[in-house]
């Protein structure tokens, strides 16, 4: 837990955080006015969640993992939220009744497709939730980010021609195998599922790709680089190789 602790911390999670939120308040001018019912599943420790909560949003946490959920509400009521998170203990594939057709403004899918092989059931069991012209916010590794990241921070050259025509990659954090996934595959299986207006952002577009990561810890450094960050999500060809990829959908109205 203190590893991943170490790790949230870091330039890079916060301005995976940052840019995550950024993006989708493009997309629900709601969440500047508040209040929203958001549901954000495998939503670990609260990084997403306490920053929604702080904007006045009532956030409902799943996690299957019992310490990210006391994580997630220590952070809470550290910032005088407690209120307004809620944590839940579940599978995201079984979530209680309550849950799943719980008729939630927004739901965030952030970070749990790379851990999971059937990236479709998946979204349709996290899209079962959120209401009809409801906001829809995913994260997930970028596949074409793979050859890059292994030629640029590993060196390793080989593993980035074999990374070119592969859809997995290991992870230290959790000693596992990961799923990656394109936003062209993504778009097709939220448009299959009855998604509209499907929207595609790159989150850390140059970050991972600048191989001192000291300098990002300078409060200056990584001041410009947000903005660097936030100029270059939309932009076309850059979202592209960012290392992460979020879309931001609407459910279809009945």
């Amino acid at each position: 837990m203190s590893v991943w602790k170490e790790w949230q911390q870091a330039p890079w999670e916060r301005l995976r955080y940052a840019l995550a939120e950024a993006n989708l308040v493009r997309h629900c001018e709601a969440l500047a006015e508040g209040p929203l019912r958001v549901l954000d599943l495998a939503g670990g420790d609260g990084g997403d969640a306490v920053r929604l909560a702080a904007r006045g949003h009532h956030v409902t946490v799943v996690d299957h993992a019992p310490a990210m959920l006391t994580a997630a509400a220590e952070r809470a009521a550290a910032d005088g939220l407690t209120d307004l998170v809620t944590c839940v203990e579940a599978d995201v594939n079984r979530l209680p009744d309550r849950l799943a057709h719980g008729d939630f403004d927004v739901v965030l899918c952030h970070s749990l497709l790379p851990y999971t092989d059937d990236a479709r059931n998946t979204l349709a069991a996290t899209l079962a939730p959120l209401r009809p012209d409801g906001v829809f916010s995913l994260v997930a590794i970028n596949r074409h980010s793979q050859p890059l990241t292994t030629a640029v921070r590993e060196k390793d050259l080989p593993a980035a021609t074999a990374a070119l025509d592969s859809d997995r990659a290991g992870t230290h954090m959790f000693g596992s195998s990961l799923t990656l996934h394109t936003a062209e595959e993504l778009t097709r299986h939220l448009t299959d599922l009855d998604c509209r207006d499907v929207h595609h952002y790159g989150i850390r577009t140059v970050c991972d790709y600048i191989t001192d990561d000291a300098r990002k810890h300078e409060p200056a450094f990584y001041a410009d680089l947000e903005r660097l960050e936030l100029a270059l999500t939309a932009r076309h060809p850059y979202k592209h190789t960012a290392r992460l990829l979020q879309l931001i959908a609407r459910k279809a109205a009945r």
